[in-house]
């Protein structure tokens, strides 16, 4: 009975969680800026999600209220100028010749809108390709070739799984650097040359990660997800680098959730490749639920490299907007984490030493991860704050959610390596018999020539014998 009151009243508290207003200022000296955030209306009264620019560059986030009757512009830059960084000097640098890569399967609008985005970057030379994962449709190709296909490169993935499709990209890729992001963002015109320019200046990098915010905070599911600390990773650089492991990060490399995540990255090509691309037993679309884009990080990091964050690389994640969603995108996170450290370990045993070495310190890790926290405990508002900083509101549903999801991670990575290689059994069958088949065709033809050929011959040869005997 306990146990039914309190999720009614979590269920309570959650329809209580009102819609945030989502918009960037740009400070430019006394001069300031306001503007909706992408798809969004104007800014009224009420509580906004305010993105902080200086000199175009994101340099921190602010959560404000506009009164009745006041003016949100001069209202929101008072609270920036005091609670947000100074300008950000120099700009990021010559990026190379970079690919970027989308995975989407049925899901054309959202495709459309991320496509429009993507194609006004400002980043000097690159390509788009277009990953079409298992389609049950035709809808996605048909976009394409109607509407960008001069400018995007269509490819189809028949085998299903978000690491399938972005290994199917990979092999397409020409540029020296792949940026992978999804279907449902929004990118900033400098994303692009945010994310990569880096690449150019460090010759020992190989993957930087970027800012993900969300695009909308109209439902309470979204507004809670914001609150449990979103995709965000704060507003300061950093570079991670395994020759020198951080002092602050005790669990490096195996907390790959610190580095960013999939819907904003970027690999050199070279180094994506030499590790195998990722994992196709893990990611969405797979029984392991996730995990690639972390399995991705770890290699390339376990290899040698360094990876580096950036939060002037910025993209607008449009966050699933249902309780239904957040109970799925909960028990994914939990089973992504420990279906993709269970294939780091298969395909890396060698770092099972220091994998276990800090297995205490992970365990108390998780369990904050996914702690149960008081909804009255951030004011009851449920609203978004400090990113990566989970002391706001997080149901026992979602927290129990996450617990199982973990559990359940390393079973459905191995269930989704059992499937895949069902899937490449049967699609070498179908290679093999479609191969036969060529062959027996071919076999048939040439014997119809031979039989064409004695019959024109035989024939050649009545007609000479009869001319002879006339």
């Amino acid at each position: 009975m306990a146990r039914a009151a309190r999720a009614q009243e979590e269920i309570r508290r959650f329809l209580d969680i009102g819609a945030v207003q989502v918009a960037e200022l740009d400070l430019d000296g006394d001069e300031a800026v306001l503007r909706p955030g992408p798809g969004s209306p104007p800014v009224t009264t009420g509580e906004v999600f305010v993105l902080v620019r200086r000199g175009g560059r994101p340099v921190g986030t602010l959560l404000g209220r506009v009164p009745e009757g006041a003016d949100p512009k001069a209202v929101l830059a008072n609270r920036a100028r005091a609670a947000c960084g100074p300008a950000v000097l120099g700009g990021p640098g010559k990026p190379p010749f970079t690919t970027v890569v989308v995975a989407t399967r049925e899901r054309a609008g959202q495709l459309a809108r991320a496509l429009d985005s993507l194609l006004a970057q400002d980043h000097p030379r690159f390509e788009i390709v277009v990953v079409d994962n298992a389609p049950v449709t035709d809808e996605t190709r048909e976009l394409i070739e109607r509407k960008y296909a001069e400018r995007v490169r269509y490819v189809c993935e028949p085998v299903p799984g978000l690491a399938a499709a972005h290994n199917a990209g990979l092999e397409a890729v020409r540029g020296k650097v792949v940026a992978f992001t999804d279907d449902d963002v929004v990118a900033d015109p400098r994303w692009l040359a945010e994310l990569t320019a880096p690449f150019a200046a460090d010759a020992g990098l190989g993957c930087s990660t970027g800012l993900i915010l969300p695009a909308r905070l109209t439902t309470p599911a979204q507004v809670l997800l914001e609150s449990h600390g979103g995709f965000a990773k704060g507003f300061t650089p950093r570079t991670y680098d395994p020759a020198h492991p951080p002092g602050d990060e005790p669990l490096f490399p195996f907390t790959a959730g610190r580095f960013g995540s999939g819907a904003n990255m970027a690999f050199r090509t070279a180094v994506l490749r030499s590790v195998g691309g990722f994992d196709p037993a893990t990611g969405a679309g797979t029984a392991a639920r996730g995990g690639d884009d972390l399995y991705g990080f770890v290699r390339v990091l376990a290899q040698g490299h360094r990876l580096h964050y950036t939060p002037y690389a910025l993209v607008w994640h449009h966050h699933r907007e249902t309780w239904r969603d957040l109970e799925t995108q909960a028990y994914g996170y939990g089973a992504g984490l420990t279906a993709y450290l269970t294939a780091v370990l298969v395909n890396r045993p060698a770092l099972l030493p220091a994998f276990l070495a800090r297995l205490p310190r992970g365990l108390a890790h998780a369990r904050t991860l996914t702690a149960v926290r008081d909804t009255d405990a951030a004011g009851g508002a449920g609203t978004p704050g400090d990113h990566d900083e989970r002391t706001h509101p997080w149901p026992r549903r979602l927290s129990r959610l996450q617990r199982r999801g973990m559990v359940y991670g390393p079973v459905g990575y191995l269930r989704a390596r059992y499937a895949l290689r069902a899937a490449v059994r049967e699609k070498t069958a179908r290679r093999e018999k479609t191969a036969q088949g060529e062959k027996t065709a071919r076999r048939e033809k040439t014997a119809r020539r031979e039989k064409t050929a004695r019959q024109s011959e035989k024939t050649a040869q009545g007609e000479k014998t009869a001319r002879e005997a006339r």
